[in-house]
């Protein structure tokens, strides 16, 4: 398969927005609050893939993925949308240790079949709780540990990009700090993404989500040939659409 230098986000208004879509040969990261609209952009661009007969690699740790929704966004018929739910590679890791398990199993698709796209909804879910545990233990080796093994499987997912001319999307929660300013004492916001620095090295596109009182938006905060902007949309039973001034 001759792979395009980009792929369909399984929204018009997505793809006029990133010129094309997402790029096929590096890392796109969501990150956002719960309720942001992350999984819902992971399976627009499964359907997507799928509806043209691509195999698709989902890895799901948040129990994000569904068939319904699947379904919704899906145009055609019934036979065919149940078509393109067999292209979908479904794995379901519970712990970090599973991730990692499906991290080898991933590779082993990518060999023998022909993916045109691996989704990882989210990346950082079970490293948060794996890490939560060893800070709550004050164990610094295990907290290097677990670090390491983040940082092998977005190397190993990078790799993958680039040799394979694969488009790898990934989620990623958020935390929130306050800092208070010095000329008002106010405390200001800041949202930060879980694993930090790991993922924004890794990552060449970086998509902020926001969601205030349901009205969403995104940010291209960063990206290879495109400038910092943003999107407002709303979520519709056909997957998203523009919305006026945010």
């Amino acid at each position: 398969m001759v792979r395009e230098p980009k792929i369909s986000a399984g929204s018009l208004d997505l793809n006029k927005f990133l010129f094309g879509g997402y790029e096929t040969d590096i890392i796109t990261t969501f990150y956002g609050p719960g309720g942001s609209g992350k999984s819902n952009f992971c399976v627009l661009v499964a359907a997507s893939q799928a509806r043209k007969g691509n195999k698709v690699i989902f890895v799901d740790t948040e129990g994000g993925f569904s068939s319904d929704r699947f379904r919704q966004v899906h145009p055609g018929t019934k036979e065919e949308i149940e078509a393109s739910l067999q292209n979908i590679f479904l794995l379901k890791p519970t712990s970090f240790a599973e991730q990692e398990k499906a991290f080898q199993e991933l590779l082993i698709h990518v060999k023998k079949r022909d993916i045109s796209l691996i989704i990882i909804d989210s990346m950082a879910m079970l490293y948060r709780l794996e890490l939560g545990d060893a800070i709550t233990a004050k164990d610094n080796e295990k907290i290097s540990e677990v670090n390491r093994k983040l940082a092998k499987q977005l190397r190993s997912l990078n790799e993958i990009a680039r040799k394979q001319n694969i488009s790898v999307i990934v989620t990623n929660q958020v935390y929130s700090t306050f800092t208070q300013n010095s000329e008002d004492k106010n405390f200001e916001r800041q949202v930060s993404m879980v694993g930090g620095d790991l993922l924004k090295y890794w990552s060449k596109c970086l998509i902020e989500l926001q969601n205030y009182h349901g009205k969403r938006k995104l940010i291209l905060k960063k990206h290879r040939s495109l400038p910092v902007k943003e999107f407002a949309f709303e979520i519709i039973g056909a997957g998203i659409r523009k919305r006026g001034l945010f």
